[in-house]
């Protein structure tokens, strides 16, 4: 089975749910990706790091640094992160906070971004797309280019067309539909 398939295969049976859900966007959803269940896994962590570098090089995006809004992409980034010491050139990882720190150094960026330097966002689901609209604009505020945002699972349900409509590039390593549900 080749790492794609392996990683549906994967969030099938760790992540994807039917019943009656309320999703972070409030919008209510006969089935429920919990990503986290397969992105905190240890097989899912080698495929998604191996499966979105691949991805990342492919289509040509330019990526200092991976990293998206926590907790979601937290996994994601680091998993790609730690794929690059095997496959260089390094892509290393950061988080976004939901609100800046009010200790410390008040950041609201943590890890190795640096002002200038090109990253990609990334994201487990992208369902409205909000939380990669708000890493990206945290990571233009704070001097960086967002050369795309990149998904383990895009839902289907209109957030890759908010992200593109935003500038955005977008790419998802596997569609709703994949796992059973979505259109």
């Amino acid at each position: 089975m080749d790492a794609r398939a392996r990683l549906v295969a994967l969030l099938r049976s760790r992540s994807y749910r039917t019943g009656d859900f309320v999703l972070a966007s409030g919008r209510r959803s006969t089935f429920y990706i919990d990503c986290r269940r397969t992105t905190m896994h240890a097989e899912g962590l080698h495929l998604i790091g191996a499966l979105g570098l691949a991805a990342i090089r492919t289509l040509g995006w330019r990526a200092d640094a991976v990293g998206g809004l926590t907790l979601g992409a937290d996994p994601v980034a680091y998993a790609i992160a730690a794929a690059t010491a095997e496959h260089p050139p390094a892509i290393h990882g950061f988080t976004v906070r939901k609100a800046p720190k009010t200790h410390g150094t008040a950041q609201r960026i943590e890890g190795c971004f640096e002002p200038g330097g090109h990253v990609v966002v990334v994201e487990d689901v992208i369902t409205t797309g909000g939380s990669a609209l708000d890493a990206a604009e945290a990571v233009r505020s704070a001097g960086g280019v967002v050369s795309g945002v990149l998904a383990v699972v895009d839902r289907g349900e209109g957030g890759r067309a908010a992200l593109e409509a935003a500038g955005l590039a977008v790419h998802a390593l596997v569609h709703a539909r994949d796992l059973g549900g979505g259109s």
